[in-house]
């Protein structure tokens, strides 16, 4: 789960506020059974690893948001948003994705410049899970720990070999891979979660990002792909597996089936594709107006 600031701005300035943000979201955990494996407060945004066992995350975001953008107000003198729009939540498979994510989560202050370590932040979980200092009784390191020893002490010396092999290495976000924006997990996990929460009338209150997948049909798909592509038949056919990849709801098979290749020919195709976005700006312009034409942004 992510928030940013307004515009990008800084939403912490200093320790009061970093304190006091967490202040809520122990009450959080307290009043509404929320579960929080990991946390990173940075500048200008935010990101907990969250689990709300009463599917109430909704009620959590807004009191945590809320309650910090109040007292941001009254202290700053100030009115309006501090958060820019809604908290962004991606539902992932915590069992294949909850040490990797958390990993990402610890190395943010690295990646940004801040620190050389990220033993050395202050304002992320990185430094219980190290063992460096005691956890509030708030934060549940156990599930993650877990995974590399059931002994907490062995658990945390493995964990910081994990996160620190990965400082100085290009480390790609494992949100990238996640389906709409919306889903991380495996292929059944996503026909699950697809299964039981499209057809939930609370799914736009809980995880707004899940009404991305409204299922569009290929021919949608490739009809929006012309009109704004044109011409060059294979860039318009990687951006029409990628998107069907993303937002058509079919399975791997029906994909390669319409365009006429293999399972791994999808995926690998969807992930070059999504390489080359990430190094051209007006392609990556254009498949916005696509997603705008489609509906899906």
């Amino acid at each position: 789960m992510t928030a940013r600031g307004n515009e990008k701005k800084a939403i912490f300035k200093n320790a009061a506020d970093y304190e006091r943000f967490l202040s809520y979201v122990e009450v959080a955990v307290e009043r509404y059974g929320a579960v929080i494996h990991a946390y990173c407060l940075m500048d200008n945004h935010y990101h907990l690893l969250i689990q709300t066992p009463l599917s109430n995350l909704s009620e959590i975001m807004q009191y945590i948001n809320g309650c910090y953008t109040t007292y941001v107000n009254i202290k700053r003198q100030r009115v309006g948003h501090l958060f820019q729009g809604r908290y962004k939540a991606i539902l992932i498979d915590a069992d294949a994705y909850a040490q990797e994510l958390s990993r990402y989560m610890h190395l943010n202050p690295v990646r940004a410049g801040m620190v050389d370590k990220p033993g050395d932040y202050q304002w992320s979980s990185y430094p219980y899970y190290s063992g460096k200092k005691n956890a509030p009784e708030w934060l549940t390191m156990d599930f993650i720990l877990d995974y590399f020893d059931e002994r907490t002490k062995v658990g945390q010396r493995k964990y910081v070999g994990f996160v620190e092999a990965m400082i100085g290495q290009r480390y790609e976000s494992p949100l990238k891979a996640a389906v709409a924006s919306s889903i991380l997990g495996g292929e059944d996990f996503i026909n699950r979660i697809k299964a039981k929460y499209l057809r939930d009338k609370d799914t736009d209150r809980n995880l707004p990002g899940l009404t991305e997948l409204r299922e569009k049909t290929v021919k949608e798909i490739m009809k929006e792909i012309e009109t704004v592509l044109k011409g060059n038949e294979r860039l318009k056919k990687m951006a029409g597996i990628y998107l069907c990849h993303r937002y058509s709801g079919l399975r791997l098979r029906e994909i390669g089936g319409y365009f006429g290749i293999g399972e791994s020919a999808v995926s690998q195709s969807s992930r070059r594709f999504g390489m080359m976005l990430e190094k051209d700006e007006k392609l990556t312009n254009r498949m916005k107006d696509i997603c705008n034409r489609l509906g899906i942004v």
